[in-house]
């Protein structure tokens, strides 16, 4: 059996306004398991804990799809960060 290492977030920082909190990836997966999109939330407990190759997928996602990925800074982080 394969040991994933399941342990990395995606985070969002919004560029202009420090002030405002970190948002967290959470993946949108078909039935079938396949990588469909990504939402971003406020509740870090929620968000989805990933492997370093999908936390990369989900930023490639986010900054092709998403309209206002340049105002943010988005970054891969451990679990207990």
């Amino acid at each position: 059996m394969e040991n994933l290492d399941l342990r990395y977030l995606v985070q969002q920082n919004k560029l202009t306004d420090a002030s405002k909190p970190p948002v967290f990836a959470r993946v949108m997966r078909s039935k079938d398991g396949v990588f469909e999109g990504v939402s971003f939330i406020k509740n870090k407990d929620k968000a989805t804990v990933m492997t370093v190759a999908e936390a990369q997928q989900v930023i490639d996602w986010a900054g092709s799809k998403k309209a206002a990925a340049a105002e943010y800074a988005t970054k891969i982080i451990c679990v207990g960060q």
